[in-house]
């Protein structure tokens, strides 16, 4: 009870209690960032992306096991960089002109493989156009793995609209398997350092990958046990009507929203057409949801509610992508450096305050509830009221 009363006291002291902030709160602020990362190829302004997502992932992550896999994301992100530098140097090669780094050898292909090239000269302005793409994807993976690492994805079930309650079930399952697998991991890890285990490098690898997957396996079957016994993925009282109708419409919005966000994305599309289904999209797949969640009754216990932090939360992140979008429509010159002839990237003023804006979270959003340190179940402090008698 130290950690409630301290969280209590804190309340009565005039600062924030802690609570779990909405988890679509926190997609939406990820996903800003991200439109964000991937309307520039600016080293600068992806840097500053990284910082502001790590910032605030440090300061308002939990010590739950899903807040533990935002370092494996950041791995992932110097994976993907590294190989598309590889990619460029072992296949984009061969061009003449630009300021040469490595002579390497051509290694000839038959006629059918003309216009590809395997090594040969590589000129620093391949070099980064390859670094400039990967640091785009690993940002955008970074900022993903942020959401990742500060919403519960079990919690996020119970924000899924009923019509998509079988979807969602199967999208949480898929969002845990990194979190668990770290916990795993460290347990694992654990044990062998316990059991006296002092084996590194490949050795401690295959040491470790067998007693990980078979975990991982155990809780996997385990939470599909429970989420079975508790009535998921059952929709026998739903009309085969309705679920087809809900299909179609589900089917059709979503074609309408990915056509219509290309539209507006490519600047050659015509703007009609992402005015037009975009909007339309949209609409057809509300009408679905609509639909089906009228027919699936469903109850959640202590529901998340959206709060002034959450809509603080969602529109910090929507209004850092929204204005280096706009950046992107009035002058997209400082977004994409030059690479011939090569330029310093430099930084200009609207997409760097958007951006900053992006980290206001780590003040705006309350502090993670605290975890029992037997369970590690989150307290679930969604009632400042109901805490306090419980305190008293």
């Amino acid at each position: 009870m130290s950690d409630l009363s301290a969280a209590v006291a804190s309340r009565r002291g005039g600062g924030r209690l802690p609570r779990t902030v909405h988890p679509g709160a926190w997609w939406l602020w990820a996903l800003g960032l991200a439109t964000a990362a991937s309307c520039t190829t600016n080293p600068l302004l992806l840097a500053l992306v990284l910082a502001v997502a790590g910032y605030v992932v440090v300061n308002r992550r939990g010590d739950a096991p899903w807040a533990l896999a935002f370092r494996m994301y950041l791995m992932l992100g110097l994976f993907i960089i590294t190989m598309r530098v590889l990619f460029r140097i072992v296949f984009g090669a061969g061009a003449s002109g630009g300021h040469l780094v490595l002579d390497l050898p051509e290694i000839p292909l038959p006629e059918w493989a003309a216009g590809i090239h395997l090594f040969g000269p590589v000129t620093l302005e391949h070099v980064l156009g390859g670094f400039y793409d990967g640091l785009r994807l690993a940002t955008m993976i970074v900022c993903l793995g942020a959401a990742n690492a500060l919403a519960s994805p079990k919690r996020m079930l119970k924000a899924v609209p009923a019509a998509l309650y079988e979807v969602g079930a199967a999208v949480v399952v898929a969002l845990s398997v990194a979190p668990q697998l770290i916990e795993s991991v460290q347990r694992v890890r654990r044990a062998r350092r316990l059991r006296g285990g002092a084996q590194k490098g490949m050795r401690a690898l295959r040491s470790i990958a067998i007693p990980v997957l078979q975990d991982a396996l155990d809780r996997s079957l385990a939470l599909a046990a429970a989420m079975d016994s508790r009535g998921y993925g059952r929709n026998r009282h739903l009309p085969r009507g309705i679920r087809i109708l809900t299909g179609v419409l589900t089917l059709v919005g979503l074609i309408g929203v990915c056509v219509g966000v290309y539209a507006l994305l490519d600047g050659s599309a015509p703007r009609l057409l992402g005015a037009t289904m975009l909007p339309g999209g949209i609409a057809c797949a509300t009408v679905g949801f609509v639909l089906t969640g009228r027919r699936i009754n469903r109850s959640v216990y202590l529901p998340d509610r959206w709060r002034l932090a959450e809509f603080a939360v969602a529109g910090c992140g929507i209004a850092a992508g929204a204005l280096v979008y706009l950046t992107s429509r009035i002058d997209a010159g400082n977004l994409y450096p030059s690479l011939s002839p090569l330029a310093w990237p430099e930084l200009s003023l609207l997409p760097t305050v958007g951006l900053l804006i992006g980290a206001l979270p780590a003040w705006l959003a309350p502090p993670p509830p605290p975890t029992t340190p037997r369970t590690g179940v989150t307290m679930p402090a969604t009632e400042p009221a109901r805490t306090e008698e419980l305190v008293r």
